[in-house]
């Protein structure tokens, strides 16, 4: 490299991400043209002590984002003090609740998959069912969100109440837990949290945007336990340690993270995420628009003293797992990516559906009670049938969630930007398109989730200017188009409801 190439390098600007997922954390190295300069990524353990439930190590998680940020910073050949900024997104809902003077958790992570709070959120719904809660939080009643968890947690850990009121304990969602590690941790690290996480806690107000007063008393969640509640793109402390003086600007969840990177700044515009689930995101402006038909009314995000902005979600639990079960749990493959060949080595599904309820059904459905169904099952049925509806299962929930939406917003999609690991699959991705009748399309970086929250901290501290610079790096990859008969698109769909319905009832009152 050349004396000016090195000073060109140097005089750049870089803004990290990190990006905490339910399987894996990684670190991304962004410059100023949005490009890729460095990527580094580690998995770490699921835990499952009881059927449907699913926990973490927060410690593992913060030793694992330690180990990915230093990776990346070395692949780039770059220095903390190079950074502009970084930014943090994360898996939504997963709640750890820690020790303030120790920094230890009391207890494994659990994660927004777990359903064991199924019972205490009947419970809490009473007479008024799962939507007691909807008006100020936009959320149903479901074991999916953070605030039964935190409340299950203080009911079931000795003494753990106690010494949450006496304000001993600190309670966040991954974001909380990272950013409090990264400013210092017990030597004055900043407990915050943003406004996207904080939706889906259902303990903040979407209006006001601060803590529900009435929620907590009826969760029985001591306020003092809560992390302050800021905006997705401001300075909110800086870093210590590896990456001192770095400052920490950004914070939103996984998928509005993914609506920020895809540039979806306009009213109607929609992005889908594909991953451990899958989550489909509509930007429906300056107000909250409530959901008659299984959606979420969530926050998208918020810039600095900006007006909020907000979203119509539907949350699929289950779509990349499936492939991980698949090949995991059935052996059938070996290599997530090898379920692609296999399934194309088929025409079609074969007459099979599966259902991956695993945990139950999220939108537009949230049935706790519903299971993972395979029906359809013929002598004709092969390994590759069935992969082949392991794709369509994501295809098929994406719809009834698309179908949704309409109902909600009369918004009718004419594009869908679509992102994450399972994007790859070109099978997967035409399906998409046929059953939607709707062109799908990749954006050139398909990064976007730990795009957007670089964006949010470079907007904070000055990388980027405005909007209008970040919709202008958008570049599409790939496009696909619809190309299967409606007659075609609307028997497979209302097969694809029948297999639905198979899977409820599974889960009775008492049943573990």
């Amino acid at each position: 490299m050349t004396d000016n190439a090195v000073k060109a390098r140097k005089a750049e600007k870089y803004v990290a991400a990190i990006d905490q997922g339910t399987t894996s954390s990684r670190c991304i190295v962004f410059d100023r043209s949005g490009s890729i300069v460095a990527v580094d990524q580690r998995e770490h353990r699921q835990i499952f002590p009881k059927p449907g439930w699913v926990e973490h190590d927060a410690i593992e998680i913060w030793s694992k984002v330690q180990a990915v940020v230093a990776g990346a910073l070395a692949k780039a050949g770059l220095r903390a003090e190079q950074l502009s900024a970084l930014g943090i997104t994360n898996q939504r809902e997963t709640t750890v609740l820690w020790d303030r003077a120790t920094g230890k958790p009391v207890h494994n992570a659990i994660v927004w998959q777990d359903t064991r709070t199924a019972a205490l959120c009947d419970e809490l719904g009473g007479a008024a069912g799962p939507d007691r809660f909807r008006e100020q939080t936009g959320l149903p009643l479901a074991s999916y969100f953070a605030g039964p968890k935190a409340a299950w947690l203080l009911d079931n850990v000795p003494g753990l109440r106690d010494r949450a009121e006496r304000g001993e304990i600190a309670f966040g969602t991954i974001d909380s837990w990272l950013i409090w590690n990264l400013t210092g941790g017990v030597d004055g690290g900043r407990h915050v949290t943003d406004v996207t996480n904080a939706s889906r806690t259902m303990l903040m107000n979407l209006l006001t945007l601060q803590w529900d007063e009435a929620i907590l008393s009826a969760m029985g969640i001591p306020e003092a336990i809560l992390p302050e509640i800021k905006s997705s793109s401001e300075v909110y402390g800086t870093a210590v340690g590896q990456l001192r003086g770095v400052p920490v600007a950004s914070s939103l969840g996984d998928q509005q993270a993914a609506v920020f990177g895809q540039a979806c700044y306009d009213v109607g515009d929609a992005k889908n995420t594909y991953g451990t689930g899958s989550f489909l995101l509509l930007n429906t402006g300056d107000r909250p628009v409530p959901s008659k038909s299984g959606l979420l009314t969530t926050m998208g995000y918020q810039i600095g003293g900006e007006a909020p902005v907000y979203c119509l979600e539907g949350a699929i639990a289950i779509t990349g797992a499936l492939v991980q079960w698949f090949r995991d749990q059935l052996g059938i493959i070996r290599h997530a990516d090898e379920i692609e060949s296999l399934a194309a080595s088929v025409e079609d599904n074969g007459g099979a559906y599966i259902v991956p309820a695993f945990s139950g059904l999220f939108a537009p459905y949230w049935r706790a009670d519903a299971r993972g169904v395979v029906t359809g099952l013929t002598r004709y049925v092969t390994k590759a049938h069935l992969a082949r509806a392991v794709l369509e299962a994501t295809s098929w929930q994406t719809r009834e969630v698309v179908d949704a939406m309409y109902q909600d917003s009369g918004v009718k999609l004419t594009t869908l930007k679509v992102d994450g690991g399972m994007t790859k699959n070109d099978l997967l991705m035409q399906h998409q398109a046929d059953v939607l009748d709707v062109p799908v399309i990749r954006p050139r970086i398909s990064e976007t989730t730990c795009l957007g929250a670089a964006y949010a901290a470079g907007l904070a501290t000055g990388v980027w200017s405005d909007l209008e610079e970040l919709r202008s790096h958008w570049k599409t990859d790939a496009e696909w188009t619809p190309s299967m008969e409606a007659a075609v698109r609307d028997r497979e769909f209302r097969r694809w409801r029948r297999a639905v319905e198979k899977s409820f009832g599974w889960m009775e009152d008492g049943d573990e």
